[in-house]
């Protein structure tokens, strides 16, 4: 199709120009000199007409050709992305990580993740004629799955907007290969508070004064067969202490081409809860974890090992059930078959058992839908749940509903993605039953009943440059019996600035007050931090969803 592109191209000027040369002889008046005009004169003006003619029929063909392919793409892109929505939302350094797909295989027809993030800058080339190699579409296997796919995006580059600066490490081709990319995560965190790790609730957060490396992330994703995909996603966290701590944060593989919508996806993967827990900390708009996200899901998000179903509902608007099951064991399933720190959780030795069957695993459900409101803006809600057991007693229950809802709106003249704003909120609410602890140790059985929120704005007012403020709010139900940081209620105000030089670097400087509440245990006080958070990225790192 670039070959006959080219052609017309070129064919058009030089009809274009044969033809002002000939229409004055054509349709002009004869000059009195004309009557004069010998044979051969008339002959050169026949051959002329007889050159457009060809140069004409000639275009006309091209064009008829050039219509066809276009027909041919259009009818396959619908095909393949039929029911998605087609609003992006902007995170620029998320845009670089559009991952390579060769064109052999087919671009998966339900991408799989971003709580923020957002597809290739690039849209894929035409289908190339026989004979040519064409080069690898971007953007078909964003990184997690929680909420729309993207379609156009929206990205920052210093060679125009939507432009790659790089392209992604891949190895392999055909219909199985591999993109490898690299990011680091880095802060310099000020705080009043001289145990920041008990401020901070995230485990990817800022947990000392002074250098932290708390996220620097391996990727890898690609096609494994024409029946499934794969993602993996390695985190090495240096410690307060600069110890290495290596965790397998995702690794699954997902299916890529079954029948009524469905898709099936298994291994060890975030839990799609609300929209920023399925996300990576290189995607999110702030530099912590919001405090409900922490205190419920856990430091390290609800994440484990288990299998997923996702249905696409046949409806005008996007609408998408999901549906996981993950043995909700350890520090990721917090809220659930944890542990604890030391043996301890909530003041209860815990039981640490085996699964003694279905009720002893996380179970996850999901519904969300997206609206476009109009062509510059887009609404997205959506209702999630996880329930299982957890271990403060022999038959000790934990449930989480959770609410979220987002807003944005884009500049119809937007270039790169600015200005655009962006309205994000994120409601929980738990009921944990605190038992007596293993063997009954401890005096009293409690029913906790928590609740939390947060909500944050984001205005991209210039390209590159970003503003946000966030509000977070954690209600603990007070006990005479249960101590612990954990259950203390608290409040936080946050504001930063983000600057993306290019999609592939940001730095930004953001300023947190939190207000911990006085509880029958402990105090209340107030905290200030200041952190300076850099990231850089190498190679092309996976998008995620919108």
């Amino acid at each position: 199709m670039k070959k006959f592109i080219l052609v017309t191209l070129a064919i058009f000027p030089v009809a274009a120009i044969s033809a002002q040369e000939v229409a004055p002889v054509l349709t002009s008046s004869p000059a009195p000199t004309v009557s004069n005009s010998t044979p051969a004169t008339a002959a050169d003006v026949e051959g002329l007409r007889q050159q457009v003619q060809s140069l004409t029929e000639t275009v006309k063909t091209l064009q008829q050709q050039v219509r066809d392919q276009q027909a041919a793409l259009e009818k396959a892109n619908l095909t393949g992305e039929s029911g998605l929505p087609q609003n992006p939302e902007p995170s620029p350094i998320a845009a670089a990580g559009n991952s390579s797909v060769p064109a052999a295989s087919a671009p998966s027809r339900f991408p799989t993740e971003d709580a923020s993030v957002v597809t290739s800058a690039t849209t894929p080339a035409a289908s190339p004629g026989p004979g040519v190699t064409a080069p690898p579409p971007t953007g078909a296997f964003p990184t997690t799955d929680t909420s729309v796919v993207t379609s156009a995006p929206e990205t920052i580059s210093s060679t125009g907007a939507g432009a790659s600066l790089t392209q992604p490490i891949t190895i392999g081709g055909g219909k199985n290969y591999m993109n490898i990319s690299f990011d680091g995560l880095f802060a310099l965190a000020y705080s009043s508070a001289r145990d920041l790790d008990n401020i901070e609730v995230g485990d990817h957060d800022p947990q000392q004064r002074g250098f932290n490396a708390r996220n620097i992330e391996l990727a890898f994703d690609g096609a494994v067969d024409p029946y499934f995909e794969g993602f993996a996603n390695i985190v090495f966290k240096l410690d307060n202490d600069n110890g290495t701590d290596v965790e397998v944060e995702e690794a699954f593989m997902q299916t890529t081409s079954l029948p009524f919508n469905l898709q099936l996806k298994a291994g060890q993967f975030f839990a799609a809860f609300g929209r920023l827990n399925p996300t990576h900390p290189h995607t999110w708009d702030f530099a912590d974890t919001p405090l409900v996200n922490g205190l419920f899901l856990g430091p390290d998000g609800l994440r484990g090992v288990g299998a997923q179903t996702s249905w696409t509902l046949p409806l005008p608007w996007y609408s998408q059930l999901i549906f996981a099951s993950q043995n909700g064991r350890g520090s990721t399933g917090f809220s659930f078959r944890n542990p604890g720190d030391d043996g301890m959780f909530f003041d209860r030795i815990t039981t640490d058992r085996e699964a003694r069957g279905l009720q002893d695993f996380v179970w996850i459900p999901r519904w969300e839908n997206s609206v476009d409101l109009s062509p510059t803006q887009v609404v997205l809600a959506g209702i999630s749940g996880a329930f299982g057991s957890n271990e403060t007693g022999a038959n000790s229950r934990t449930q989480i509903y959770g609410a979220d809802f987002l807003y944005k709106w884009k500049s119809s003249h937007a270039e790169g993605g600015f200005p655009f704003l962006k309205w994000q909120t994120e409601a929980m609410y738990r009921r944990f039953q605190a038992g007596q602890g293993a063997n009954e140790s401890f005096p009293v059985a409690e029913t906790f009943h928590d609740w939390g929120l947060y909500s944050q704005v984001l205005w991209g007012f210039k390209k590159g440059w970003v503003a946000g403020i966030r509000g977070d709010y954690v209600d603990m139900q007070d006990s005479k019996f249960t101590d612990g940081l954990d259950r203390q209620s608290r409040w936080r105000i946050s504001a930063n600035l983000t600057w993306y030089p290019t999609e592939f670097s940001k730095i930004r400087l953001q300023y947190n007050q939190d207000f911990l509440e006085e509880n029958f245990f402990l105090s209340g006080r107030q905290v200030e931090s200041v952190f300076l958070q850099w990231e850089f990225i190498l190679g092309s790192h996976g998008a995620h969803k919108f």
